[in-house]
């Protein structure tokens, strides 16, 4: 398949999930053969059927869905029969269609990491928007990579990649490509740490003009160092600190460039301010500073495609914050409830607790856990804790860590049971944990589960609605 000839060519479409269709249509579209295969969808054959058959002796390609893990049978076998297996990402890169407007494809602004992507792409498609692009979020969340790959409107992408998705890329080149952090998460898919890591650092390899990683992470860095990047292609880091020549960061309350700027060697130019993020201030007011690194991960690849910083500052000013992303539900009897449904891992839940005052939150958490540990999470955000809620199939992790370093935090599970009144009956043991007296004002019940949300929801986006409705049948002010 080096030479790409669709035409007439077997092509194994393996999952048939929203990037797994859009890659069947497309494949077709160009008069590929398609062969779908899902062990979830009775209109096609399944793995078992496939292997027990000759198609793999005749395939030419196996396009993966995301969900199939490097050890899936399926895989296995295309590997043994050395069949390509490429992602839905690395088929998009290659059947990319030229701009309506001229100059070749549209240029990917790619962006992983174990927390914050969507928040950032969703940023940067809006910096780009208020610089006259035709930019579209796309890829994890959102539209399939390869659709908008083929749609010759699009003058640039703001491309969300998983480490999955990652994983059987090997062609993309971005225009500009960040890392926002690395920690444990998928490790029962990747293996390891280090795999999980290292599918990460696939996003920097052949980019073109800059790698944006996190000064606040190591691993980040490391991976830019590692990259085989395009001559002429720089590291910019970003920070909240102060930033130094070649970074992105925070002055006071001013964002500020140092990292592309003509004049960064002596001046910093300003991108916007603290007060540009208001809308995203969690319930005291206050933009939470994950918020703001992501801001300026955003920025930063905007400003390696040519972005001005005034459009900086009106592409931040207009984005609104996310569903189920510290999204205050409602206020009931002086008691904030706060729906952040999006932290699947304990990453993202440190990051939505250190949001709040010390012993100020009851924490609803739990889930599928995926084979992490959550101590190094506990340990750090004890202080935060005035008691938790543990819901889904996974408690026993969360229990254990809770118990080895915040013993005298009240921990309350609430077993399985229906699965539609799980959120109702935690809620409610929320709302009663609250209440109890010595929790200092103002009080937060949090949702940020730590896990996945596949054990009692469709996804974690249904888990924060069920959080929300539970909520609001309390009443209160929303």
């Amino acid at each position: 398949m080096a030479s790409l000839v669709l035409e007439g060519a077997l092509v194994v479409v393996a999952g048939l999930g929203i990037s797994g269709r859009a890659a069947a249509e497309v494949l077709a579209s160009r008069g590929a053969r398609v062969v779908p295969v899902d062990d979830h969808a009775d209109e096609v054959i399944g793995t078992a059927e496939l292997l027990a058959g000759s198609v793999l002796d005749r395939a030419d390609l196996v396009v993966a869905s995301p969900g199939l893990a490097p050890h899936h049978p399926l895989l296995v076998a295309a590997r043994e029969h050395d069949v390509p297996v490429w992602s839905e990402v690395e088929l998009a890169w290659h059947v990319r269609v030229d701009r309506a407007a001229g100059g070749g494809p549209a240029p990917w602004l790619a962006v992983t990491g174990t927390n914050g992507k969507t928040t950032t792409v969703g940023m940067l498609e809006s910096i780009l928007r208020a610089a006259g692009q035709n930019a579209a979020a796309v890829g994890n969340v959102g539209t399939p990579v390869v659709l908008a790959a083929t749609d010759p409107t699009l003058d640039v992408l703001a491309v969300e990649l998983s480490s999955f998705q990652l994983h059987h890329t090997s062609s993309m080149s971005a225009e500009a490509a960040a890392v926002l952090n690395v920690a444990a998460d998928h490790l029962d898919w990747h293996g390891s740490l280090d795999a999980y890591a290292a599918d990460k650092g696939r996003i920097f390899e052949r980019a073109q003009v800059a790698c944006v990683y996190n000064l606040a992470d190591r691993a980040t860095e490391d991976l830019v160092r590692e990259a085989d990047v395009v001559d002429g292609c720089v590291a910019v880091g970003f920070t909240t600190g102060t930033p130094l020549v070649g970074q992105v960061g925070l002055v006071e309350d001013v964002l500020v460039d140092r990292g592309f700027t003509r004049l960064r060697h002596t001046h910093a130019a300003e991108l916007g301010t603290l007060d540009d993020l208001a809308q995203l201030a969690g319930p005291d007011g206050t933009v939470p500073p994950h918020v703001v690194a992501n801001a300026l991960a955003a920025a930063a690849l905007a400003l390696a495609h040519g972005v001005t910083p005034a459009a900086v500052r009106e592409g931040l000013r207009a984005y609104g914050p996310g569903e189920h992303r510290l999204a205050a539900v409602a206020v009931v009897d002086g008691v904030a409830y706060v729906d952040d449904s999006k932290a699947t891992n304990a990453h993202a839940a440190a990051a939505a607790l250190g949001a709040f005052p010390s012993g100020s939150v009851v924490w609803v958490a739990g889930g599928l856990a995926k084979g992490a540990h959550f101590d190094e999470l506990v340990a750090a955000r004890r202080d935060r804790l005035r008691a938790v809620v543990l819901i889904g199939a996974d408690r026993a992790p969360l229990r254990d860590a809770l118990a080895r370093h915040a013993p005298e935090v009240p921990v309350v599970e609430v077993e399985a049971g229906e699965t539609g009144s799980v959120m109702t009956r935690a809620v409610d043991q929320a709302r009663r944990l609250a209440a109890e007296p010595g929790a200092p004002a103002p009080v937060t019940v949090l949702l940020a589960p730590a896990c996945a949300s596949m054990d009692q929801f469709t996804s974690y986006a249904a888990r924060g609605e069920a959080f929300a409705a539970a909520v609001r049948a309390l009443g209160g002010d929303e």
